[in-house]
């Protein structure tokens, strides 16, 4: 299903007798946020938005200033498939409006967008296909598996596969393509590959895919997470994000008389990431929790390197289908599927863009495994870390000037001020661990 215009969405609302409009928007945390309307309101819902309160919302406007508007982007119209029947429900994303008429710098989405849209007048078009996992639990009350499967394990052992289904059917029927699923390292581990997209559709994607994945669970009676680490001594969950540009119906990325089959473009854009990569990982790795995955001996990377197989860098340029100019992109394998899609996307585009502008030299790949390297293996290669806690990732964002920029000022501040905050109350807060270990000796 897809509308071009205001008329169309209200054709197809009339048609299929849809009951409510959900308008969904994201706080700056990436946290959905949705209101309903009805048909009747629709008219003005499309023409002029709907009014709703920011201050409310983490990281939107002050009480004195809370008035916002949400202008619903026609072009997202689909029929949400959990909301069915005779009466079915449909949703389009909104862009975050002053209530002059003007984008809400607060907006996440608007900060992706201004940013493609800097990205376009290069000539340049921003394609991502993340890889998003996620646990199946019993309830979300706890941690008790579905399954005991481990990667590729198929049934018996994945007891998913019917939800991961289930979930792809939905999927489909918002427009959204699938490339793959299947089980993944850790027990009641799965993931369900997007195929690539333009950056803003890709991000909206992403929204909706993580809620698909709760809604069919909820509707079968388990509990889905994008938690980054909810079972010690298990695999976390990432999100690889695979990107590169185009320019027009070329890849500005492939090269084919280079050895790594990259370009110089694709070369500085790892290179931005590689340099920019701290300050950018407490937005692509965003809770204290995030920072429980990013530890060696788990497949998630912690060091700053590139290369082509190995999956111990932090950036792998994939060898599927080595020589083929559509399927030339770089891997990001560092993020987590909490994030805020829209500001991921953004930093890891800013980062790039900042590599591209400056030239920035893109040192040799790393095929060794790194997880294997001592310290001073890692620094004869010229390997950094990544922040290892979110206080360490909140300090290098603050103090860069890429975050600042990309975010612009208003999300910069707001972000870094609920990442203290978040700091500030993990660690005061008095854990399990500590009682076990300390209150029966001390």
């Amino acid at each position: 299903m897809i509308c071009q215009t205001e008329e169309d969405v209200k054709r197809i609302v009339k048609e299929k007798n849809i009951s409510f409009i959900q308008f969904w928007f994201t706080d700056v945390l990436g946290v959905l946020k949705s209101f309903a309307v009805t048909p009747s309101e629709l008219e003005e819902g499309l023409s002029e938005g709907m009014g709703f309160d920011g201050s409310s919302i983490e990281g939107f406007a002050r009480i004195q200033e809370s008035d916002m508007i949400a202008k619903p982007d026609v072009t997202t119209f689909q029929l949400v498939p959990w909301r069915s029947g005779d009466r079915p429900v449909a949703r389009m994303f909104c862009d975050v409006m002053n209530p002059d008429g003007t984008p809400y710098e607060g907006d996440p989405r608007f900060v992706l967008k201004r940013l493609l849209k800097k990205v376009a007048e290069k000539g340049y078009t921003f394609y991502v296909g993340p890889e998003l996992e996620y646990f199946y639990f019993q309830d979300n009350c706890g941690t008790e598996c579905l399954d005991r499967g481990g990667y590729f394990d198929s049934r018996p052992i994945d007891m998913g596969s019917n939800l991961r289904r289930e979930t792809i059917f939905a999927l489909q029927d918002m427009g959204i393509q699938v490339e793959y699923s299947h089980h993944e390292v850790a027990p009641s581990q799965h993931e369900i590959d997007l195929r690539y997209d333009e950056g803003l559709r890709m991000a909206d994607k992403t929204m909706t895919y993580r809620l698909v994945v709760k809604e069919i669970a909820h509707k079968n009676g388990v509990y889905a997470t994008f938690m980054p680490k909810p079972i010690f001594g298990q695999n976390g969950s990432g999100m690889h994000v695979h990107q590169s540009l185009f320019k027009g119906e070329r890849n500005a990325f492939y090269d084919p008389s280079d050895r790594y089959n990259l370009s110089d473009v694709a070369k500085h854009y790892i290179a931005g990431i590689m340099r920019h990569a701290p300050e950018i990982t407490v937005v692509t790795n965003q809770w204290v929790n995030s920072y429980k995955r990013l530890v060696p001996g788990y497949e998630a990377p912690v060091y700053v390197a590139w290369a082509r197989r190995n999956r111990s860098a932090m950036i792998r340029v994939p060898m599927y289908k080595p020589g083929k100019e559509a399927a030339t992109r770089i891997e990001f394998r560092s993020p987590d599927p909490s994030c805020n899609p829209y500001l991921a996307f953004a930093v890891m585009l800013g980062a790039g863009l900042e590599g591209i502008e400056n030239k920035y030299e893109l040192p040799d790949p790393i095929e060794e495994d790194i997880f294997e390297m001592n310290p001073a293996e890692r620094k004869a290669h010229g390997i950094t870390d990544l922040p290892g806690n979110l206080y360490a990732a909140t300090l290098e964002a603050e103090k860069s000037p890429l975050v600042k920029k990309v975010l612009g000022e208003h999300v910069f501040n707001k972000f870094i001020e609920n990442k203290k905050i978040e700091w500030d109350m993990y660690r005061t807060h008095v854990s399990a661990f500590e009682l076990d270990r300390y209150l029966a000796k001390l």
